[in-house]
């Protein structure tokens, strides 16, 4: 399986950026994608997760009401719409394809929940 993840950038507080990341490669038996990220010095942390089967998402409570995760037109993609975003919202993003969990519980968020991830893409808000 690759991730292709693509967006991120440098913005402002308050700004907004958009991430995409489609998966390519033996994705049939998926469940979903989301996002992880990193920030210096921190832990890997969750962020959102979006299922196939009913469209259900799931989101971190830091992003929640300012994040949204989509499919993207059908295909083993998904968006991630970050509006009003924080300072502490900078680090590393890394898309998951998630073939492991087919819930909707509290695994969502944990890594060890996801074997396929994506390279990272820089995401950076200034103050």
């Amino acid at each position: 399986v690759q991730l292709q993840a693509s967006g991120g950038g440098l913005v402002q507080a308050g700004g907004s950026l958009r991430l995409s990341c489609a998966a390519f490669g033996r994705t049939r038996n998926s469940y979903g994608m989301g996002w992880f990220r990193q920030a210096p010095g921190k832990e890997r942390e969750f962020v959102a997760h979006y299922r196939w089967t009913d469209g259900s998402t799931n989101y971190a409570a830091s992003v929640k009401g300012r994040f949204t995760i989509s499919r993207d037109n059908g295909r083993v993609a998904v968006i991630l719409q970050m509006n009003s975003l924080k300072p502490e919202d900078t680090g590393v993003y890394y898309c998951v394809l998630n073939t492991v969990y087919r819930g909707t519980g509290d695994a969502l968020a944990s890594r060890e929940s996801y074997n396929d991830w994506g390279q990272g893409t820089q995401v950076t808000v200034s103050s």
